[in-house]
């Protein structure tokens, strides 16, 4: 993966500073150089059971993490772009044992390792959706597995380090949180060593998964997990309804209301039917799955209705789709995916397989999550790595035993912040800092704020989607003054502090505008 600009200075920043350090903050600052090359790291986190490795299916858009609870369910997998599909069991003291997927392409059940000697499961496949994204799908909160070791915690806070041939080590972290005590050590390792997090839950909030998400926040790195770079799924939003019955006109107000609930969380709840999203993400719909639907969509409408009231019936009565089909359809589709299909087709007949699937995957609700990714974390990747690499780079100043070490150390981190550029570092900080609700601001001046600390786009941020570039140059100045009296003139000393940061943040947007149109 290629460097963004900010995250290319940093790595530049590395290569100064790297051979003038003691050989053990060098070590440390190498790690740190290495990591910015990585795609982003995105955890997949939350309970047993809430569809964690169905969504990971689904991103990756292949069926390779079993779904079914086993021994490669209760560890910390990691799949990453390779150029062959390989299952690497790593254990503890860094030795590695290779598997074979099965004969269906999917993770063994068995590693072939006792589970109290695995520190994570390393997985390459040659998909492409994984050259920019590395996925880490974790064993779920409450699991029965024990804390992380040393080993899988270097890996899991370093960043790959054993993944990318690097071997052991990894930047010092504060792993001293106190951490509810259901909270799986191996999740709570990955999940402070991700750049951005989805967290899975289906049906109501409940308050531990609050809990969950702000113990998470409290060891991750800067701009980890804060609602800038996490996303709540909704998942098995058809299981709110009886019957295979339509669920999105109580998914929906459900999954904003949770929003309110998770606001200082994540940035958003996205409610998603998770097995209609692995399959045909996955591509798992064959043309004679896709022909037993049309079956069904052809039969009296009194006899469908009777098939598709409860699962039981849609396997134990007497069609002519054999049970054993109709049983392939549920495990793909469950009963509201079957019902939903059946329907298309018998609105439109002639419907091609490929429009079915397109429209199951509409309906899974996963084209939404896919674009919240986007907007949220891929496109900032750039920001979120360069905060994360200076981050640890403060870390390993903070840690090292050589004062030289940490003062050059902190100067050419100072040096790189006090640029322009690096201005848009400042704002996500002081962003997360709201969001999270460290620092209170009133709502229309919190959005505002959210706004220029995740986009560059003058337009959007100032919400003036035609305007000309003078009329934008004038709204960006009128912000900037805004903030500057907000600043100065009733705000307490921490809101005053975010205040100037947005308020200079406004003035490089007008000079952006003014060198843009020149």
């Amino acid at each position: 993966m290629n460097a963004g600009p900010l995250s290319g200075r940093v790595a530049a920043l590395c290569d100064e500073v790297g051979p003038r350090v003691s050989a053990a903050a060098g070590g440390e600052v190498l790690r740190v150089r290495r990591r910015l090359d990585e795609p982003l790291r995105v955890a997949i986190a939350g309970r047993l059971k809430a569809g964690k490795s169905t969504l990971v299916n689904a991103l990756i858009g292949r069926r390779v993490a079993p779904t079914e609870v086993g021994e490669c369910t209760r560890v910390v997998t990691q799949f990453r772009y390779g150029t062959a599909d390989r299952v690497d069991v790593v254990r503890r003291d860094g030795t590695r044992v290779s598997l074979p997927l099965d004969p269906a392409g999917v993770i063994p059940q068995r590693l072939g390792v006792p589970q109290a000697q695995v520190a994570f499961v390393d997985v390459t496949l040659t998909s492409d959706r994984l050259r920019e994204l590395t996925v880490i799908d974790t064993p779920g909160l409450s699991s029965t597995s024990a804390g992380v070791s040393e080993s899988a915690r270097r890996f899991l806070f370093a960043g790959a380090g054993a993944a990318a041939g690097s071997g052991g080590g990894g930047p010092v972290v504060d792993d001293t949180a106190p951490f509810d005590a259901g909270i799986d050590g191996d999740s709570v390792g990955a999940v402070s060593g991700a750049e951005a997090i989805v967290y899975v839950f289906t049906q109501a909030v409940r308050d531990d998964d609050v809990r969950a998400l702000e113990a998470f926040r409290s060891v991750s790195a800067r701009l980890s997990s804060s609602p800038i770079n996490s996303v709540g799924l909704f998942n098995k939003v058809d299981k709110l309804v009886a019957g295979g019955a339509d669920p999105w006109p109580v998914a929906a107000p459900l999954s904003a209301d949770q929003t309110r609930v998770l606001r200082r969380v994540v940035s958003d709840v996205v409610p998603t039917v998770g097995l209609l999203a692995e399959t045909t993400e996955a591509g798992r719909l064959t043309a004679a799955d896709c022909e037993a639907l049309r079956t069904l969509a052809g039969l009296p409408a009194a006899q469908r209705a009777v098939l598709l009231a409860s699962v039981d019936l849609f396997v134990s009565r007497e069609a002519p789709v054999p049970r054993r089909q109709r049983e392939r359809l549920l495990a793909l589709l469950d009963l509201y995916g079957v019902g939903f299909a059946v329907a298309q087709l018998q609105a439109s007949p002639q419907l091609a397989s490929g429009d079915l699937v397109r429209a199951l995957y509409a309906a899974s609700g996963f084209a939404r999550l896919r674009h919240t990714l986007d907007e949220a974390f891929r496109w900032r990747t750039d920001a979120i790595k360069a905060g994360w690499a200076l981050s640890s780079l403060e870390k390993v100043a903070s840690h090292t035993a050589h004062p030289g070490d940490r003062e050059l150390l902190r100067d050419a981190v100072e040096r790189l912040l006090h640029q322009p550029e690096y201005h848009r570092l400042r704002l996500l900080e002081v962003a997360q800092q709201v969001t999270t609700g460290a620092v209170e601001l009133p709502e229309p001046m919190e959005r505002e704020l959210t706004r220029l600390a995740l986009s560059a786009d003058p337009r959007w941020v100032l919400e003036l989607p035609a305007a000309a570039a003078q009329e934008l140059s004038a709204a960006a100045v009128e912000a900037a003054t805004r903030w500057r009296v907000f600043a100065v003139a009733g705000a307490s000393p921490a809101q005053s502090r975010v205040a100037l940061v947005a308020h200079r943040g406004f003035h490089l947007l007008s000079q952006q505008v003014r060198a843009g149109s020149r």
